[in-house]
């Protein structure tokens, strides 16, 4: 690896590169449950420093089959989409530039962080609202790999449905702006002699060709992170032709993004939140549809196991907040404590409207109050509630986003094992799933939190283990498949955010079938023939490999 590096010096790569034991070993594993060594990592200043990397790489891929290149920003995927055995290529050190914002659109490169990103965009009243719940800690650019969602997708979408511009460093080591492209405008990339138009013209001729087959296979749920989202690329009835939603969700197995636009939409200023604890998932079938009439921008939930560690580890939310944050968020769960002396609830759900005009937000709010009394529902509405605590709402946002992180570092004995974490069903079939979902994690024994998106039937599963023991580490294939066709025999995905990485990449035959998986292998090789992208991931996946790689210690 040395001689590549030397290589790269030598072609005006101007950024760093690392192979120290510390940064191997930091780089070897993101949030998922996944462990693979890095041979070194490097640090490209500008998009100049990309090109010569993909370049380099492709040169001597004939004779270094191992080589390759794996883009990472804050290695927060928790599939393990960001890790790999060669080049492990970090944006987050420069690639951190905030462009061009307005009210109605921003460019930036992928490294920022999202909490950075949402601070210049709310001087301008704007808002992207697709981010993770890991929004504090995830990049724009990981936001565009995965093709993320969160608690706002109910209301707005997903990270596809805001990207209006990309600007990518594809195969041949050239960078190219893509966008959505009317038919003469994609006529005219396809009559190009050269890399890109070869591109347009091959991707286009296989979604035209297979355009029915294609527009079948999109996953009847809301939203979904498995795959290459082909069924977006080219509508017929409309005549535009769009490639960002193609490497929207790719993982960089397309190529590497290194600029961002992305449209926003105006920052509501009012909002409130209603709060049901409930004691019997049975009522799910009669709650959702008339929670769901009401049109709520956000409709979340989690479970009591959540609930439990969150009370447990609630000292933990003192380094998080602040002291005067945590204090007055002790404060404000004292009214929910008196509740839990009735009995921990199996979940709990949080219903958000929003608006610009208060009063809207207070009408709807004590309507859906008024209609769901009988199930006891409290609510808080920000910014002008009766009782003025800041913490009151917060607490419950706080509890069900900083949930993954507080057990991955608070829990002993056991740790974080994302292999189940991402499922999506309709909402109208959860009363029927969530016992058959129960059953199977009873089963395996797994010690489980399920936090999610109720509006949109998306569950993040998330089983403590110890993965050192043997006769845990056996439950993982079992209760994986167990799970999977589960979610399968309700027409689900088995991503709805989080995307495929080392642990749903093998599943993408039995979600989408072998046409389907064959397409996607055909997508991969148009843009990448000689797999210098992220390798192991998407249709490039499969179960040995990814299993060989599950850590054994922490």
């Amino acid at each position: 690896m040395d001689n590549f590096i030397n290589e790269l010096k030598k072609n005006g790569f101007k950024g760093e590169s690392d192979d120290s034991f510390e940064t191997l070993q930091t780089y070897s594993h993101d949030a998922s449950l996944f462990e693979i060594q890095p041979s070194v990592v490097v640090f490209p200043r500008d998009s100049n420093d990309v090109k010569v990397l993909i370049k380099l790489v492709a040169d001597n891929k004939k004779d270094n089959p191992d080589l390759s290149l794996t883009a990472r920003s804050a290695g927060t995927d928790m599939a393990g989409g960001a890790i790999n055995d060669s080049v492990i290529v970090d944006f987050n050190r420069h690639f951190r530039g905030i462009k061009n914002v307005s009210s109605d659109m921003a460019e930036a490169e992928p490294g920022v962080f999202y909490r950075d990103f949402e601070k210049v965009t709310l001087k301008y009243n704007a808002l992207m609202p697709t981010y993770p719940a890991s929004r504090d800690l995830a990049t724009i650019g990981g936001m565009v790999a995965n093709n993320s969602g969160g608690e706002k997708s109910l209301e707005y979408g997903k990270t596809k449905d805001f990207v209006k511009q990309l600007s990518v460093v594809l195969s041949d080591g050239n960078e190219y702006i893509l966008r959505p492209l009317t038919k003469s405008e994609l006529d005219a990339k396809m009559s190009q002699d050269n890399f890109e138009g070869q591109i347009y013209r091959q991707i286009f001729e296989l979604c035209d060709k297979h355009y029915d087959l294609i527009k079948s296979a999109a996953p009847k749920v809301s939203k979904n992170s498995m795959g290459y989202t082909l069924w977006e690329v080219w509508d017929r009835e409309s005549q535009i032709f769009d490639l960002t939603k193609l490497i929207t969700g790719s993982e960089g197995t397309l190529g590497f993004v290194t600029d961002i636009t992305y449209r926003l939409v105006p920052h509501k200023t009012h909002n409130g939140l209603l709060v049901l604890f409930l004691r019997d998932i049975d009522d799910l079938g009669e709650l959702i549809p008339k929670i769901l009439e009401f049109k709520p921008a956000t409709f979340e939930s989690f479970d009591d196991q959540t609930l439990i560690l969150s009370l447990k580890f609630m000292t933990s939310f003192l380094k998080m907040l602040g002291f005067k944050k945590f204090l007055k968020l002790l404060v404000s769960l004292i009214p929910d404590g008196f509740q839990l002396l009735r009995g921990i609830p199996k979940l709990i759900l949080m219903i958000e409207f929003n608006s610009d005009n208060e009063q809207d937000v207070r009408d709807k709010v004590k309507l859906l109050h008024k209609t769901l009394s009988k199930y006891r529902a409290r609510y808080e509405i920000n910014g002008f509630e009766e009782d003025p605590t800041e913490g009151s709402s917060e607490k419950f946002w706080i509890m069900r986003r900083q949930s993954f992180q507080l057990l991955r570092s608070k829990v002993k004995d056991k740790h974080t094992a994302p292999f189940i974490d991402d499922l999506i069903v309709r909402p109208e079939y959860l009363t029927e799933f969530l016992p058959k979902l129960r059953k199977i994690i009873n089963k395996y024994k797994l010690f489980a939190t399920i936090a999610g998106h109720l509006g949109d039937g998306n569950f993040h599963i998330i089983p403590l283990m110890k993965l050192e023991d043997p006769k845990e580490r056996e439950k993982l294939l079992p209760a994986m498949k167990e799970v999977n066709e589960l979610v399968l025999s309700f027409g689900g995905s088995l991503s709805g955010e989080h995307n495929d990485g080392l642990v749903r990449g093998p599943w993408l035959e039995k979600q989408f079938g072998v046409d389907i998986l064959n397409l996607f292998k055909e997508v991969k090789h148009i843009f990448d023939p000689d797999n210098i992208f992220n390798p192991h991931k998407k249709s490039d996946a499969n179960w040995d490999y990814s299993f060989s790689h599950i850590r054994d210690h922490f």
